[in-house]
């Protein structure tokens, strides 16, 4: 593209792409604005494009390429100007915070946390954020969705980022970490009736678990687990609400690599999920399967975090074998999808148990074995339908 279009020009190919029926004109449109996204005038004419506010698509196309154009040729950008882009994309975000501009809010929250990770002269991203945008109670979903997205980017492919600068901003993230706990809890209080809003707050934390960057201690003391926990314990608790709350929980399991380094959290974890036998069989009397597969995730992921600990001290603290019988109700259960969750924990406690050759320890697992198999043989058999 030799010259910049008219934004007409590029709004018209929008309207072409997404209206016009003619399919050959829409191949034409969708080339033009492939050549376009990838010229150096994308980005102005993309700021211009958000500013006017025409319509949804031609915001969706200018916030998409504002993120390609971040991910892919932010070199093409002169430093200084580095902080004017950083302050244009934070005055879009609250210009569209229209509900009906979701898609594009999403576009545009990626966009800054990929330019967070390349701009290393913006320290405290996370911090700076969370002070721009928590005082404003409109503000606070779109503060949660650039919660969502910081830590996950970090990992992205699609940017061009040497190892070093990812731990760094990860290591960034780590300090503003107790901030985002506070924050995180403060919303469950004050948005406990407002199920969209608690669903992203759970979905914040556990960006922020799997990145492991969460203080644990904080964490295994704050009211935000609390909660999580009486949500799950909820049988007339929403189905994406509840899968948002087991999503963090089983989040929090994982980012347990060493239980031992994480007492307080562990013990915390621990208390909670054996609190959700209950629970599941009403899911199971309701033949609410969805919940049944949230509980047995959740069943399954603590058991593989606590496996060491159940073959080291089995039936001690937190080796307490009825983690085994919480994992087994669910293989018993009648759906296939249910019980398949838990089959690699099983595989790596035989694969464990088998390399101990250790025989009291067999003796102490053989009965969970001969239930596990019980139940898998059932698994195994044809429905009275199915049999000729």
């Amino acid at each position: 593209m030799q010259s910049a279009p008219p934004v007409d020009t590029v709004i018209q190919a929008v309207q072409t792409l997404y209206h016009n029926p003619d399919v050959a004109e829409k191949e034409r449109a969708s080339t033009w604005l492939g050549e376009f996204q990838q010229s150096i005038y994308a980005w102005q004419i993309s700021d211009e494009l958000l500013q006017r506010k025409q319509d949804v698509e031609s915001c969706y196309i200018a916030a998409q390429t504002m993120r390609t154009k971040i991910q892919y040729s932010f070199h093409e950008l002169p430093v200084e100007s580095h902080e004017s882009l950083r302050n244009s994309i934070i005055n879009h975000i609250e210009v569209l915070s229209d509900p009906n501009f979701q898609v594009i809010m999403t576009q545009l929250c990626l966009a800054l946390a990929d330019l967070a990770l390349q701009m290393p002269q913006w320290r405290n991203s996370a911090a700076f954020l969370i002070q721009k945008f928590s005082s404003n109670p409109l503000h606070i979903p779109i503060l949660l969705e650039i919660l969502i997205v910081l830590p996950e980017e970090v990992h992205s492919r699609s940017l061009r980022l040497g190892q070093n600068r990812r731990e760094e901003f990860r290591l960034e993230l780590g300090e503003s970490a107790p901030a985002v706990l506070t924050l995180m809890t403060a919303c469950s209080e004050t948005y406990q009736n407002d199920h969209r809003i608690l669903g992203r707050v759970f979905k914040c934390l556990a960006s922020w678990f799997y990145l492991q960057a969460l203080p644990s201690r904080d964490v295994a003391s704050s009211k935000i687990l609390t909660v999580n926990f009486q949500i799950l314990m909820n049988h007339n608790s929403p189905s994406m609400l509840h899968e948002a709350a087991s999503d963090n929980v089983v989040a929090a399991l994982y980012s347990m690599e060493d239980i031992e380094e994480h007492p307080e959290l562990a013990h915390s974890l621990y208390q909670g999920v054996m609190q959700l036998h209950e629970a599941y069989h009403m899911a199971v009397a309701e033949e609410d399967i969805d919940k049944c597969v949230n509980y047995s995730r959740i069943f399954t992921e603590l058991a593989e975090a606590f496996l060491e600990v159940m073959v080291e001290t089995p039936g001690r603290d937190l080796g307490d074998l009825r983690i085994l019988g919480a994992v087994l109700d669910c293989v018993g259960h009648c759906q296939y999808e249910v019980a398949e969750i838990t089959f690699n924990f099983w595989y790596r406690m035989s694969e464990i148990l088998y390399k101990r050759d250790n025989r009291i320890l067999n003796d102490v697992f053989r009965p969970y074995i001969h239930r596990l198999i019980t139940a898998l043989s059932g698994h195994c058999q044809l429905d009275p339908d199915h049999v000729s």
